[in-house]
């Protein structure tokens, strides 16, 4: 099998096309469920699960998953327009920030949105430990 179509980390959901090639093993090709699963790198439970799927509904598409929308990705400009003027704000002064502006996001909540858009924050460096003194540093 080809490593970009099994190169998923584990617990992922299979792409769409990965999905289309099991599914036409079995209906196309005549491979059993079993077969398909291993060539593929699937369970067998998700190959039937798929060929389900496709007889029922006539594509392999996910269904929508359950959850509520984000509040902060509606405030997307405002978060980055603040982040432009002080890159260097830890997430509590972010959060101040934009609190100042009438804007109240929890913590997580703008954890979340940074790391989705690829700014996720450590410990803002004032607050990191300093390193402890080396052994017989002392005379």
């Amino acid at each position: 099998m080809t490593k970009e179509l099994t190169g998923r980390r584990r617990g992922k959901p299979a792409g769409e096309e990965l999905r289309r090639r099991a599914v036409a093993a079995v209906l196309e090709k005549g491979m059993t469920g079993h077969a398909a699963a291993l060539h593929f790198e699937v369970s067998e439970r998700s190959v039937a699960r798929w060929v389900r799927r496709y007889r029922k509904h006539g594509h392999l598409r996910e269904a929508p998953r359950p959850g509520r929308p984000s509040r902060s990705e509606p405030e997307r400009e405002r978060i980055f327009a603040v982040l432009e003027k002080r890159p260097d704000l830890s997430i509590r002064a972010l959060q101040g920030a934009l609190a100042a502006q009438g804007l109240v996001l929890g913590t997580g909540s703008l954890q979340r949105f940074l790391k989705r858009h690829g700014l996720g924050r450590g410990r803002h460096p004032a607050r990191r430990r300093k390193p402890a003194p080396k052994a017989g540093g002392r005379s």
